[in-house]
């Protein structure tokens, strides 16, 4: 046993001092000529204690497998990256022979339509030389006979020496401008329209804004001398004004107004500081165009554009159709006021002067707006009584207003035949208060049938018709019954919602208003901007509040109902105290 022992340690020290011998600089390698150094990783003493196994020296060749793994493991991973890189050189090597191909493609497109140049270019040609043909031929059927030819010689000669000389001299006095009067086929071009931008958008909005400053600030000039804001310019431009009319200068007047803005424009824009208005202007400040804007932030940007660009659009709509239908007979009354005033002033321009005629309309025109509007714009009344033009624009109906009317008269109609006929068929003893409760209904039949409700329940007058909205139900999981369309209405003591769908009642929701436990506004999408178009509404009965949503009257609704749950509340309340 202890012979095994001293063996067993005798090739352990071995073992070690042959590695020592590798690893020092003093190894008999490094005296011979071979200069390429040799390193082998040397172990750690807790590797050597792992290695050294009384079982024998299979351990060795067993950690010198390992070596040979991790070695061809990290062979491998070599070999990866560099099929890597080669196909990472190939991808560039195609993205490059890409761009060259279509770089030769522009050039063919280039080539076909300069061969399709030259292909017209010869078509022409051949069309002059066959018109050049065509009138040397007629020359020489036109030629006379040779006797003839031979006496005229000679002033042709003459004729042919001054002709080209005179054609010349024309050519180059003149050849320009005729060239200007030649009849060309118009092009069309079509232009191209920019995709949609934010930044684009609010960059327009400015420049409209910046474009149309001078003219409000003329509006509100005009406008201010009217008001006599400043006493004592408006006093000026009255007594200017009239002196130049009563001489006969009125048209020079202006002619010289306007050089005179022109040369302080001059002077403005060589650098001088000149501000002249009569009502100060308010320096608006100016925000920096953001980069980059969210989701949110553009859709509220669309949507202020949309609502301005609405307003704008409404208001110019309004002017177009007012002239339309005063011009149209479409209030004869006022149009007749028209027709009388042009013919009156087709005679006076027949009979009178133009000098008294331009007397006349400038000293009116002078005295309206200078001391007229004053009136009216501080005495409103007298302005509804008196001021023809403007209650005559008043009065101009629009297209909507029209279709409003014409309705209204259809609805009075069919409301007068129905209360005529119900007469003749009701009894006598059921009074007008019962009539419109047995009468008012919604489109499915009477609204207390439809709820099962008393007679005695109708809707409020400010949500006789409803308000349109969708009943988003969540403790529902079914897509069918958890949004419904349909009409939402509030009477005395419920807030009933009638579906739109065809079907039996027990699609409509009737909450009673003592039972509601919380009420406020509500937001579908927490994505829009703005405050919501919803209202949730919690009961005992449900455990997560209902929502009518999708509403386009929803603060008048929500004041509505929230007015009348508090009435209904309060009464309760004092009802149960008492």
């Amino acid at each position: 046993m202890l012979r095994r022992l001293d063996k067993i340690r005798f090739r352990g020290h071995k073992r070690d001092d042959f590695l020592d011998l590798v690893e020092s600089p003093n190894a008999s390698d490094t005296e011979c000529g071979d200069e390429i150094p040799v390193k082998i990783p040397r172990t750690l003493p807790r590797d050597s204690e792992e290695l050294r196994d009384p079982a024998g020296p299979g351990t060795l060749i067993m950690a010198a497998g390992v070596q040979d793994f991790n070695r061809t493991e990290f062979d491998r991973l070599n070999e990866i990256k560099g099929h890597l890189e080669i196909a990472l050189l190939e991808k560039h090597f195609l993205q490059e022979e890409l761009r060259k191909l279509r770089e030769e493609t522009n050039s063919e497109m280039l080539r076909q339509e300069l061969d399709r140049e030259r292909q017209r270019r010869m078509e022409l040609e051949q069309k002059v030389q066959e018109m050049l043909k065509a009138r040397t031929e007629e020359q020489t059927a036109q030629q006379p006979p040779k006797g003839q030819a031979q006496v005229n010689h000679g002033a042709d000669r003459q004729s042919q020496g001054l002709c080209p000389r005179l054609q010349r001299w024309l050519h180059e006095k003149f050849g320009e401008y005729a060239e200007d009067f030649r009849f060309q086929p118009e092009e069309s071009t079509v232009e191209t329209e920019e995709p949609l931008s934010a930044r684009r958008l609010t960059e327009n909005m400015r420049r409209l804004k910046r474009g149309a400053k001078p003219v409000t600030s003329f509006m509100k000039n005009l406008s201010a001398l009217s008001d006599w804001y400043s006493v004592y310019t408006s006093a000026i431009a009255f007594t200017v004004y009239m002196n130049a009319v009563w001489r006969g200068w009125a048209i020079p007047m202006f002619l010289f107004l306007a050089i005179l803005r022109l040369s302080l424009n001059y002077l403005i824009a060589r650098g001088w500081r000149i501000q002249w208005s009569i009502v100060p202007e308010v320096s608006e400040v100016v925000e920096p165009p953001k980069e980059d804007l969210t989701v949110s932030e553009k859709f509220q940007l669309v949507l202020d554009v949309a609502q301005k660009a609405q307003n704008l659009f409404g208001k110019t709509a309004d002017i177009l159709e007012k002239i339309k239908n005063l011009f149209m007979w479409v209030q004869p009354e006022t149009t007749q006021k028209l027709y009388v005033a042009l013919w009156a002033a087709f005679l006076a321009s027949c009979f009178f002067p133009y000098r008294l005629l331009g007397l006349a309309v400038g000293l009116y025109a002078g005295i309206k707006f200078f001391l007229i509007d004053f009136i009216f714009k501080r005495c409103p009344r007298l302005r509804a009584k008196y001021d023809t033009p403007y209650i005559v624009w008043r009065s101009l109906p629009t297209d909507p207003q029209l279709k409003e009317r014409s309705g209204a008269s259809v609805s009075r109609r069919l409301q007068a035949a129905t209360s005529r006929s119900y007469v003749s068929s009701a009894p006598a003893g059921l009074s007008r208060d019962e009539d419109a409760g047995r009468f008012h209904g919604t489109k499915k039949g009477n609204f207390h049938e439809i709820f099962n409700l008393t007679e005695n329940e109708r809707p409020l007058a400010v949500c006789e018709n409803g308000w349109r909205c969708c009943l988003i139900n969540r403790d529902r999981k079914m897509p069918t019954d958890y949004i419904r369309n349909g009409v939402l209405y509030v009477t005395e003591n419920y807030l009933c919602f009638e579906s739109s769908k065809s079907g039996s009642s027990k699609r409509n929701k009737v909450i009673k208003l003592v039972d509601i436990t919380d009420i406020q506004k509500y937001k579908v999408l927490s994505v829009l901007p703005g405050s919501g178009m919803g209202i949730a509404v919690s009961t005992p009965s449900t455990q997560k509040p209902l929502v009518f949503g999708a509403m386009v009257h929803r603060d008048e609704a929500f004041e509505t109902i929230f007015s009348q749950y508090v009435k209904m509340t309060a009464a309760a309340a004092s009802g149960s105290d008492s």
